[in-house]
This record gives structure tokens, sequence and C-alpha cells, in this order.
């Protein structure tokens, strides 16, 4: 390891450090404002100002593009792809809008970040067991349709390589059954900051795009398969072209 790398390795573990504290720091105040506020919006503003303190230590830069393909005020499932580490204090800090996570239950199970997580209406699926993941589709579904946002990684976990990995059905059987519109969002530059293979942190610039939104209503639920493929199909053709392009 050259003196370079060492630097990014001391560098990486001082962030670490920082990460527990931020856990334990703002996931109290997240515990508190869940008490606070019962439908869960103040718990999630506690949540980017933790995402905004983790990307401010390790000197990440965030530029979002395509707000104007959103209305704040209308539901949607947010679809971005998942290659690093940093896609989520990136979407926490900087996806201007109230959502909720589809997520894991593994996540679920990390002290108190966990618990704040449940109390701020986050929605954890059990993909061990089919009936329990069923059950939450239907629960995330009418949350949805009463109003609520929700951000699901529909590769289902980081890519090793960079390049966007198949999908996982659950949330486009999801984003028909509750009739909103999928966004796409792509994340430039997470991978270069921290890939899934590696253990260090390195500073980097990052664009957020948000593209137009996919009208889910043109899709019955036995075409679940197109509308998977046209998504990803999209997702790659702008991701890639942002590689291209040095992002």
């Amino acid at each position: 390891m050259n003196f370079k790398e060492s630097l990014y390795l001391l560098r990486t573990l001082g962030i670490a450090l920082w990460v527990i504290l931020a856990v334990i720091l703002f996931g109290t105040g997240a515990i508190i404002a869940s008490f606070l506020d019962s439908r869960g919006n103040w718990p999630h503003i506690v949540a980017r100002w933790w995402a905004k303190s983790i990307l401010l230590v390790s000197r990440t830069k965030v530029k979002v593009r395509g707000l104007e393909n959103i209305d704040p005020s209308k539901p949607y499932i947010f679809m971005p792809n998942h290659s690093s580490n940093f896609d989520i204090p990136v979407l926490l800090g900087h996806l201007p809008v109230q959502f909720r996570w589809l997520a894991k239950a593994e996540l679920f199970k990390f002290p108190l970040f966990g618990y704040a997580m449940k109390r701020a209406g986050y929605i954890s699926i059990d993909r061990s067991n089919r009936k329990s993941a069923f059950e939450s589709l239907d629960q995330a579904a009418a949350a949805i349709r009463n109003g609520r946002s929700v951000l699901i990684f529909p590769e289902g976990t980081r890519s090793r390589d960079n390049r966007i990995q198949e999908f996982k059905k659950g949330g486009f059987v999801l984003a028909i059954k509750a009739g909103v519109p999928i966004v796409p969002v792509i994340l430039h530059g997470t991978w270069q900051i921290m890939a899934k293979t590696g253990i260090t942190i390195r500073p980097g610039d990052v664009l957020l795009e948000i593209l137009q939104p996919i009208d889910t209503t043109a899709y019955p639920l036995n075409q679940k398969e197109r509308l998977m493929d046209d998504l990803r199909q999209r997702m790659i053709e702008v991701y890639e072209a942002g590689k291209a392009a040095g992002r």
C-alpha cells in the first residue's frame, strides 16, 4: 500500500467513526421526532441532516439535475441504481421530497437506527419469507395510494462491477398495484467514492439525475417484466452515457 492509499485508509477510519457517532446522535433525534410527528416527516428531515453530515465529512459534493420532472405534492416510486454505500446518504441528503424506504429487513436490526426507521414509517421487506414479502408490498401500496412516496433499489443490492444489474420483481408489482408513476433516478459518481468491492472512501463529485416518470397504468400486472425491461434499458442508457462523459 502506497502513501496515498494509506492516507485514504486513515481518512476512511475517521469517517467511519463519525458515522457511528452520527447514527447515535441523529438516530436518537429521529426517534424523538417520531413521537412528535406521527406522519414521519420530521424523522425524515433529521435523517436528511444525518446524511448531509456524512457527505460533508467525506468531502462528497452533490449536484441535482431534473427536479422539473417531479411534483413534490404527488406520490411516486423512486427507483435509483445502486453501486455504493454512499447512494443512501446522497439520496437522503439531496432528493428534496418526503419519501420512505422499502428496505430489506436486515437494516431494521441495527440498534437505534433500525428503531428510528420503523418509527419514521419505513417499510421492511423480509425476502426470506415470501408471504411476509407480499404482505409488505400490499402495505406499501396502500401507503402510496394515501400520498406517500417510496424509494426502492430495483437491483436489490449494490453492483459489484459498476454496471446496472438485473432487477427484482417486487418493486414493479408494487408500482402497478399502487398505480403511481415510477421515477428513475441515476446516481453518477458514487462508485468512485466507495465501490462495493473497496474499503476506502475517496472525495468526489456526484450527480443525482432525476429522469422523467414512467406511467405504470399503461402496464397490467401480467406485463411487469415489460415494465422492468423498459425501465432498466432507460437507466442503462443514461448511466453508461454518464460514464462515457466522465461522470
